[in-house]
């Protein structure tokens, strides 16, 4: 598994909106020593004053992302508590996590197929 393949920040946005019809997921903010979680599908944006603005349902997960900041998104694989993990890493110039969105899981804590399928293709097209 590689952890260094990495599609550039310009994708950001079309990533997202990729992102907004694959269900269920986990996107992971580290500020201050703390952890922020969502679950659940990453909501549909626009693009509006600058910012990509999240618009899911209320309530749920909201947020305006500030994208020209997103140097290159990481494609991470690797093991995590002994079970492999996914995510996308959005990443500043810096190389410092603006946020992850890991891929989700069913009730029995496996990875969706039909996501780890997607995500698999895309880390291919940028290797």
């Amino acid at each position: 598994m590689s952890n260094e393949v990495t599609m550039p920040g310009e994708q950001a946005q079309a990533l997202l909106e990729q992102l907004a019809d694959w269900g269920t997921m986990t996107t992971i903010v580290l500020h201050g020593g703390s952890v922020f979680e969502f679950m659940g599908p990453f909501p549909k944006g626009s693009v509006a004053e600058g910012f990509y603005n999240l618009s899911g349902p209320v309530p749920g997960f909201h947020g305006h992302l500030n994208l020209k900041l997103v140097n290159h998104i990481r494609f991470q694989d690797k093991q995590h508590r002994g079970r492999e993990s996914y995510a996308f890493v959005f990443e500043n110039a810096e190389g410092e996590v603006i946020f992850k969105v890991f891929l989700g899981r069913d009730e029995k804590g496996e990875l969706l197929a039909e996501q780890k399928q997607r995500f698999l293709a895309m880390q291919q097209q940028y290797q």
